[in-house]
């Protein structure tokens, strides 16, 4: 990140709203040079603001860069982050727009006892925010970055809304076949529990007893046809079935067809979800390519990381060059840990900050479980962690894990080095 001469730089906050943008700039002595005015948030109105800071630049000819602060208020600052940072009058004057976290910028509020008590004043402490050299965050990266962020801030939508629907239609699965919704992954009669072969069985046999009065050759065909001659063993899989049939709960005649009505219903939601999913994946493959290159290439040398956990990866950061060292970039991802030590008491049960880029946390969680099944050093880690605890195991090991791959990430990155087996023991 360049160096920044706090001495000859305006510092602009910008206090976002859906419809109103107040804007407060000051100058390295915390005089106002811009105090308390407002901005439609309209592209006129931001049009505007940018030949307001340009005027106050071209009048104070010791201002040689200009750094514009705001909270990243939802999505109603980003044509206004966007504009800015792009914008010809400004760019002359080296300028950065940040966008902050509403917490930091809250805690950093507290600071001040004398302040005036008007909504206002929020640009002001943006703006010393920004003044004081508390930024550690990149700055905004632009269209290409943007296009790409959506994509893969949109996949992650996507997989929250397949999650919460598999978990919508379990309740129903189990009020209607309990014993099915109760098998574990290792008694479980099929690989996908969401699949067409799971759903053909909970929703084309509408009770219970229909599954236990159908022949077993019959349910065996049936089975075979829905998995596409995919399973096995069919006999036994329609064995299981109708022992689980037998063991469930009965209902009312008039609780299966609404059940079986809902239970379709999320199956047809999942499958819609999951054929966006693959769309979005398609997408985001195309929009990476040629955005910075050589990051993408470094990351996908790593055995588990695919186009589409380095494209949401690089979306959230950038570049490496916006962090001097690897526990940087682990405390904007969030996955950094508060000490909850006292004298010679050492918690063992810390929890993670998640402070940080909810959406980078997620990628290098997500790439880590994948590289955990790819990459053998990192499976013996993982199992390392796994065995030390008794609750927690799982989350614990992978968080683990995933700090551990941030390490590795930063040192490939900031080196320009692919990945090598050897040398990563």
């Amino acid at each position: 990140m360049k160096k920044i001469d706090y001495l000859s730089t305006l510092f602009v906050g910008i206090d976002i709203a859906s419809r109103t943008n107040v804007v407060s700039a000051i100058d390295f002595d915390q005089n106002y040079l811009i105090k308390w005015k407002s901005f439609p948030n309209t592209q006129t109105g931001t049009e505007d603001l940018a030949n307001t800071i340009a005027s106050v630049l071209s009048k104070h000819h010791e201002l040689k860069a200009v750094i514009i602060a705001m909270e990243s208020t939802s999505f109603y600052g980003v044509h206004t982050a966007n504009y800015l940072s792009t914008c010809d009058l400004l760019l002359p004057f080296s300028v950065q727009v940040y966008c902050l976290n509403p917490k930091t910028v809250k805690n950093y509020k507290k600071s001040f006892t004398d302040l005036p008590k008007n909504d206002s004043i929020d640009s002001f402490v943006i703006a010393d925010f920004a003044r004081v050299g508390k930024i550690k965050i990149q700055p905004w990266r632009g269209s290409q970055y943007l296009a790409l962020q959506r994509l893969t801030r949109h996949r992650i939508h996507i997989t929250e809304c397949i999650a919460r629907e598999k978990t919508y239609a379990l309740n129903n699965i189990f009020l209607k076949f309990s014993e099915f919704a109760l098998l574990r992954n290792d008694e479980h009669p099929f690989s996908n529990k969401y699949g067409a072969t799971a759903e053909g069985i909970l929703t084309e046999f509408m009770t219970n007893d229909d599954l236990i009065n159908t022949p077993l050759e019959e349910l065996v065909d049936f089975i075979y046809s829905k998995s596409r001659g995919r399973i096995a063993e069919p006999a036994h899989i329609a064995d299981i079935i109708q022992t689980a049939a037998r063991n469930s709960y009965r209902l009312d005649k008039c609780l299966y067809e609404p059940l079986t009505v809902s239970i379709a219903s999320s199956f047809n939601c999942i499958s819609a979800f999951e054929r966006e999913l693959k769309a979005i994946d398609k997408a985001i493959e195309k929009t990476v390519k040629g955005l910075n290159p050589t990051e993408y290439q470094i990351l996908c040398s790593v055995p588990g990381i695919g186009p589409v956990y380095a494209a949401g990866i690089l979306a959230e950061i950038g570049t490496i060059k916006c962090f001097p060292n690897h526990s940087k970039l682990a405390k904007y991802a969030g996955i950094v840990w508060n000490e909850n030590d006292s004298g010679d008491f050492h918690s063992e049960d810390n929890r993670m900050s998640k402070a940080g880029n909810r959406y980078l946390r997620y990628y290098i969680i997500e790439a880590a479980g994948s590289v955990v099944r790819h990459e053998s050093s990192f499976a013996l880690f993982y199992k390392k962690k796994f065995d030390e605890v008794r609750t927690h195991q799982h989350k614990r090991a992978l968080a683990l894990t995933s700090r551990k791959l941030i390490r590795l990430l930063f040192g490939l990155l900031d080196k320009g080095a692919l990945y090598s087996p050897d040398k990563s023991r």
